[in-house]
């Protein structure tokens, strides 16, 4: 496949497959019943990182209110309480990690759950913090910690990330791997919630964590970790939460599902609008109800505005995106597959999964451009796949994801 951009998207008006509704027509005929959300209250589970955002902002701005429900956002304490609720029918959907999504679909991730990942929530917009403590010892990036961990017994060190087959733990994977750092042999990893991390590298429990924000810029503010790493450095523009639901529940509820991706797509264009519905972005999420922090530790990021915390700042080429003309929000099978190359990287997939197949049942792209079209101006694309490029020069289009899994030099696929 070409490369992707989102100046190759065409408008969601000119889509092949019938007259698609405009938003007033579309309106019209929720009023008339035809096209009515079969619920009227959504239960979206969430825990408290910056990329919760359009959820929160989708409820209090009313875009959920203007698509015919009431999205309730609740909060949770960790991706594991997410999975269980949402398998267990106490959640409608959730602001989920991509992986974990996929990681029930295939039974890897504690259960087993047929799901559906209805549209990406954010591009971007994590990070891997290092401890102050490595930093006395001459640790800055990645190659320092290879040269310090080779004079080290294996498993010295322990490094954290949220959940075993999330998107946290494939870029601290990732990251390590480019280094030739085994992240299975060479160190530990444990599991920690995103809001516990900062008070377990307090105490001492690892040297290193890749979760979302604002934990990275609170260890720099607590002056217990710099950012050794941004994720959006390991995969420029690289998908991260998705909202996820059951396909037993887009399946009974279609209607609903539509109006909810339509009103969290309003809700991710008004947040990227402007730096100053950003600024009141981060103003909100400071709150209790939601990550209960000081909004200083969430603005600069969601600006772009880094500072590693030992003496570099820059503006993000890469920031949190949440809209991006809704570039952001469609459903890529390829994004799906890249997940999926990794977990038969690491060896949690024992065999070679149907790539395609899965990704396919899983990743509601038609439901997609229907919202698409019921919320208007979205640009929609020609094609599931898109390319990318990764840090270590590594492209990624979607072809030979057999081959992709089995071409790095650190790999647990037995081949």
């Amino acid at each position: 496949m070409a490369d992707w951009t989102r100046r190759r998207f065409i408008q969601a008006g000119t889509l092949a497959g019938g007259a698609l509704l405009l938003p007033g027509v579309m309106q019209a005929a929720w009023a008339a019943g035809s096209d009515k959300p079969e619920q009227e209250t959504v239960r979206i589970g969430f825990i408290p990182l910056t990329d919760c955002a359009p959820v929160v902002i989708a409820a209090l701005k009313g875009f959920d209110k203007k698509h015919g429900i009431s999205i309730v956002p609740t909060k949770e304490a960790s991706w594991a309480a997410v999975r269980d609720k949402l398998v267990a029918g106490e959640l409608d959907a959730a602001h989920i990690l991509y992986g974990l999504l996929y990681g029930l679909e295939l039974g890897i991730a504690g259960k087993t759950q047929p799901m559906a990942n209805l549209m990406t929530l954010n591009h971007n917009g994590q990070a891997i913090t290092l401890s102050n403590d490595l930093l006395e010892k001459g640790v800055r990036d990645v190659d320092g910690l290879k040269k310090h961990i080779d004079g080290q017994a294996p498993g010295t060190y322990s490094f954290a990330h949220t959940f075993p087959t999330g998107t946290h733990a494939m870029w601290l994977y990732y990251w390590l791997a480019s280094a030739g750092i085994n992240p299975f042999d060479d160190v530990r990893t444990v599991v920690v919630p995103p809001p516990q991390m900062v008070m377990n590298m307090r105490i001492g429990n690892m040297v290193g964590f890749c979760v979302g924000e604002p934990w990275n810029a609170r260890a720099i503010n607590d002056r217990i970790g710099f950012t050794a790493a941004t994720s959006q450095s390991i995969w420029p523009e690289h998908p991260e939460k998705i909202l996820g639901t059951r396909r037993d529940w887009v399946e009974k509820n279609p209607h609903t599902a539509r109006a909810l991706i339509s009103a969290v797509m309003e809700a991710q264009r008004w947040i990227d609008a402007s730096p100053d519905n950003k600024r009141e972005t981060a103003k909100i999420l400071s709150r209790r109800a939601w990550l209960n922090t000081k909004e200083q530790y969430l603005t600069g990021r969601m600006l772009g505005e880094y500072d590693n915390g030992i003496g570099q700042r820059w503006q993000d080429a890469h920031p949190i995106r949440f809209f991006d003309e809704g570039a952001v929000s469609y459903p890529w099978h390829s994004d799906g597959m890249w997940f999926l190359t990794q977990f038969r990287r690491w060896g949690l997939l024992k065999t070679d999964p149907d790539y395609q197949g899965i990704a396919g049942r899983i990743n509601q792209t038609a439901i997609w451009k229907d919202a698409a079209s019921a919320v208007g101006g979205i640009t929609v694309p020609t094609t599931t796949m898109r390319s990318s490029t990764l840090m270590d020069g590594t492209v990624w289009n979607g072809t030979d994801p057999q081959g992709y899994a089995r071409r790095f030099a650190i790999h647990r696929t037995g081949a």
